[in-house]
């Protein structure tokens, strides 16, 4: 085992210069041999230093020694002897078994990155004694290196399978993965490992206001995935539990993004309050909205000089305490671009919800509602009004066939919610359709949007619909409903295709993950960087984004409603294999099979950016699992024969997924093809997915009339007084900004969305850079090597494809290129960059 004072010891070799601070915030890690068998250091656990740090003063190099001491069975010495062993007992002579890693807790002064770490093989010292193997490292410390922080330390012995584990490991692999587990009692703290399920209980805080209660997410009522489990009495307020090696490391903690969140969260959030004293105060002029770009306004709680400018410099780039935002990109390329019907259905294709366009296929559109609750099921929307919109080019049934009508349809999702938001102060609500047609170009043109409100006690259920129009009024009216669509796409966005489908359902998958694989699984290690940070982000989000009276709840249309929507969509539309992305676009109508076709699927509109970019990502990851998991199974049938395999896909399905287990289209896990597809949907969503929807936010709704989160007031038409209806007809402009967020509203999303759109300085991307237990695997180095190749190429063919003039849903005039599925970027807020994991 490795000894709890390998910190103190380097730093007890140090001489007088070196001074002690208090940089670290967490203990020592206590891990086993086994449970430092990660890969690579920044994606493996790791033995954290204690509190107390050295730091450098000295002008020369310091060089000093460590001891480690592993303890080993009699089992382990007669394994040694195998044939298995004989790598690992090569790699034992020569010294590159146990690597150590010296981490600075301090950032480069001229940088602002991470110091380069100082590394060093730890050799076998001397016999056997009393079972005991001791290894001996050396390290050179120069001068500038600072506090040490963290000790990595990585056991680079190979990954195993249950059936091929060394015998005297075997006893270790099953004691690590029992503590992993806990006892399900308890209250857990900081500093534990234990990864347990729970359903969402801790959303609310009746205790402090009844007006934060909320109900549970997760069972019968309202099904949700589980989360990792705190042990906290139901509701209770308090610091958010994450296993210890969910955490940010100390470095992460000190770059940009996660200073960033804390402070974002718990000071300037919180600041605007005051700012913006009336929470209810729009904008009065376009011009005061373009101010927040150009002028800008002082935050004056904010009196820390020159903090602000250093966390967040996109929204502090002057001296003083004045919060300016920058020019999202594409009201850099285009003032206007709001405005305008061909970018309002381009962004379906290209935007920042490219998950919820569907090909319409049967005619007239109808409710699955219940009529006696909801009304008559019909839409307003009649053949005669699309037939007149397409210009007799063709009958509606004719472009049915032709598959040239396209939807968004948010009615049935929304329209239960409809009287329960609009009880809410300062907030309304409708269900809503809109229909788009594919024109000759590739491009989509809107046809017409239908609102509905269902009936009460009092009034009768109210449709209307509205189309473009060429008069004064009817232009307006379109433009307010726009207004009202692009509210309900954000909140479906941000509530499903964002927080539902990437960061709620994958912490199932790192809870079964941790678990039932061991960290010498090949497939933990497989997984491992994916699922970096989303532990510690979800709970950031559980406290201060998604709680009650949080950022989504506070800014979005459904309010205190926001989850139970979540939750609804969870229930009524969530399946694991859909979350594939070649059957994603297949259910939705937006392609269908084809083996002649590239990637086997004939795209139904060919220019769609998102769809084409992004299966060239997902084959990419395809590839590379299929390799991997083809050199661990080179059999079939050994898939079904791995326990911790097998009771990791049932803990997901059973466990992490719950109130879904009984559902048929689980896939099944007995072959090595099962698998692939199974890790495929796992890792696109981590990266390719989640990039998707997250890192162009700012680009696409920094502007927010754009994408209004909110609507606040209803249309002038419906039931409107005759006072209601002269002011609009006065000042139509007065009603659309009413209609938009208000000044505090605003200005916090921009905020929040500002922020979880940037790149840290630290962030891993996809390909990037191989894992080092895989670089002693020549099949499987081989194999990584080419996965990153290809994606290279893949961002060689986004460039050439926002080049090409002839696709107009990603080139034109002032249109903002499709680069969200490029795999790398530069840190900050670039629109572009795939991470390895939900890690923002």
């Amino acid at each position: 085992m490795l000894k709890q004072n390998l910190h103190n010891q380097i730093c007890s070799q140090l001489p007088k210069p070196f001074v002690h601070g208090s940089n670290d915030r967490h203990a020592y890690s206590n891990h086993s041999l086994l449970s430092m068998a990660k890969a690579r250091p920044k994606a493996s656990h790791y033995a954290r230093a204690r509190r107390r740090c050295c730091r450098a003063v000295s002008d020369k190099p310091i060089k000093v020694k460590a001891l480690v001491t592993v303890k080993q069975t009699m089992s382990d010495m007669f394994t040694g002897m195998g044939i298995e062993r004989g790598m690992d007992d090569i790699k034992d002579l020569l010294g590159k078994t146990l690597l150590l890693e010296l981490v600075s807790s301090e950032l480069d002064p001229n940088t602002e990155l991470e110091k380069p770490t100082v590394q060093a093989y730890a050799h076998k010292g001397g016999k056997v004694e009393r079972r005991e193997v001791k290894y001996e490292a050396e390290f050179e410390v120069p001068a500038e290196f600072g506090a040490v922080g963290a000790i990595f330390v990585e056991n680079e012995h190979h990954s195993y399978l249950p059936q091929t584990t060394p015998a005297g490991l075997v006893g270790l692999r099953d004691e690590e993965l029992v503590h992993l587990r806990g006892n399900g009692l308890g209250e857990r703290q900081h500093g534990d490992r234990v990864y347990d399920y729970d359903v969402y209980n801790d959303l609310g805080d009746p205790d402090a206001n009844f007006a934060l209660a909320r109900p549970t997410l997760g069972g019968k009522e309202f099904p949700a995935p589980r989360r990792c489990r705190t042990g906290r009495p139901r509701c209770e307020a308090g610091d958010f539990y994450v296993p210890r090696d969910e955490e940010f490391s100390e470095v992460k903690l000190v770059t940009f993004s996660a200073k960033t969140l804390y402070s974002l969260f718990n000071t300037l959030i919180p600041s605007l309050g005051n700012v913006f004293a009336d929470a209810d105060r729009g904008f009065h002029h376009f011009k005061t909205i373009d101010s927040l770009f150009s002028v800008g306004f002082e935050v004056p709680e904010l009196s820390k000089e020159g903090f602000w400018n250093a966390t967040l410099p996109r929204l502090f780039a002057g001296t003083g305490n004045v919060m300016r935002f920058e020019p999202p990109g594409a009201l850099e390329r285009d003032k206007f671009f709001w405005m305008k019907d061909e970018e309002f259905a381009r962004q379906t294709l290209a935007g920042l919800n490219p998950y919820c366009l569907e090909l319409i296929t049967e005619w007239p559109l109808k409710s699955k509602l219940d009529p006696k609750i909801y009304g008559p099921p019909e839409s307003a929307i009649t053949t005669e009004l699309i037939e007149s919109e397409i210009g007799g080019i063709m009958s509606v049934k004719e472009a049915i066939k032709q598959k040239k009508l396209f939807t968004l349809d948010y009615h049935d999702i929304l329209l239960p919610f409809v009287h329960r938001v609009r009880e809410l102060k300062g907030r309304t609500l409708y269900g809503s359709r809109t229909i788009f047609f594919l024109t000759p170009e590739g491009t989509l043109r809107p046809l017409a949007i239908e609102l509905c409100r269902p009936p009460t006690n009092e009034k009768p259920a109210w449709k209307q619909v509205y189309r473009p129009c060429w008069n004064s009024t009817g232009c307006w009216l379109w433009k307010l409903a726009k207004a009202h669509v692009l509210a309900h796409d954000s909140g479906i966005h941000q509530l499903v295709s964002h927080w539902l489908r990437t960061h709620c359902a994958t912490e199932p998958y790192i809870i079964a993950t941790n678990r039932q694989l061991s960290v010498m699984h090949p497939i933990h290690r497989l997984l491992h960087p994916h699922f970096r940070y989303t532990m510690e982000i979800n709970s950031l989000a559980r406290e201060s984004l998604i709680n009650a009276g949080g950022i989504i709840e506070s800014t979005f249309s459904p309010g205190k409603y926001s989850l139970d929507i979540c939750s609804a969509a969870y229930d009524q539309f969530w399946r694991f294999d859909y979350e594939a992305l070649p059957k994603d676009l297949i259910r939705r109508g937006m392609a269908v099979e084809d083996e002649n076709a590239p990637h086997g699927l004939k795209l139904t509109i060919e220019d769609y950016p998102f769809a084409n970019d992004g299966l060239i990502l997902w084959d990419t990851i395809k590839q590379w699992v299929t390799d991997y998991v083809t050199h661990y199974y080179p059999e079939p049938d050994l898939v079904e024969a791995d326990p911790e395999l097998q009771a990791w896909w049932t803990e997901i399905r059973t466990k992490g997924h719950a109130d879904k287990k009984n559902e048929p289209w689980w896939p099944q896990l007995k072959t090595s093809d099962d698998l692939i597809e199974i890790l495929t949907i796992i890792m696109w969503v981590t990266s390719g997915h989640h990039a998707s929807v997250n890192f162009g936010q700012y680009a696409f709704a920094g502007y927010f009339p754009n994408r209004p989160t909110i609507t606040r007031i209803k249309m002038p038409d419906e039931d409107p007084t005759e006072e209601e209806w002269k002011f609009f007809l006065k000042r139509p402009e007065a009603v659309l900004l009413a209609t938009f967020p208000s000044k505090l509203q605003a200005t916090r999303v921009m905020a929040v969305l500002n922020v979880l759109s940037n790149h840290s300085p630290d962030e891993e991307y996809i390909g990037d850079e191989i894992e080092w237990s895989w670089s002693d695997e020549p099949l499987i180095k081989a194999a990584f090597e080419k996965f990153s190749g290809r994606l290279k190429v893949l961002e060689g063919i986004i460039d050439e494809r926002n080049a090409n003039e002839e696709l107009k849903n990603r080139s034109g005039a002032g249109v903002l290129p499709y680069e969200l599925l490029k795999p790398h970027s530069k840190p900050g807020v670039t629109g572009q960059g795939v991470p390895n994991s939900i890690s923002i």
